[in-house]
């Protein structure tokens, strides 16, 4: 049995941005609001919130994900997680709009499929178990002995 993908979930970080409008939280925040609506996401909140002088996050909750920004402003550096559950989403529409909004020098992607837990083996919890150490010992002592004893024959 294999389950088919829920989501996507695009982590996008963009480096030295050369928008004048990084430090205009309205602008942003009409920016993000745009590239959801676009998408044909039914908006639901679009908050913000100053974390430091230098740094703020955007959040935009909508039925089908949510898409979060941080932006450090004296960094020039913009964080970005969109995360849609449509199976047949795409995040590089809004990673491209926004991106083309703060204008960044260098920009690293990576997208995660989730909910694709392959064959139903794969999902079973995975558990660890430590053998103390003077164990291992014991045991390696005894498998030794099974050995020589086994070519004493």
């Amino acid at each position: 049995m294999s389950v088919k993908i829920l989501a996507r979930h695009l982590t996008v970080e963009f480096y030295n941005c050369k928008s004048s409008k990084l430090q205009d939280l309205q602008m942003i925040q009409d920016a993000l609001k745009d590239s959801v609506e676009e998408q044909g996401c039914d908006l639901l909140n679009l908050s913000a919130e100053k974390i430091a002088e230098d740094h703020f996050a955007v959040m935009a909750m909508f039925r089908d994900g949510h898409i979060v920004l941080h932006v450090y402003t004296e960094l020039k550096y913009v964080a970005l997680d969109i995360f849609l559950c449509r199976e047949q989403a795409d995040p590089e529409d809004i990673r491209k709009a926004i991106q083309k909004f703060f204008k960044p020098d260098k920009t690293k992607t990576t997208l995660l499929k989730r909910g694709d837990f392959g064959k139903e083996k794969e999902i079973k919890p995975k558990t660890k178990t430590r053998v103390a150490p003077l164990r291992k010992i014991h045991n390696t002592g005894a498998k030794v002995i099974r050995i020589l004893a086994r070519r004493n024959k």
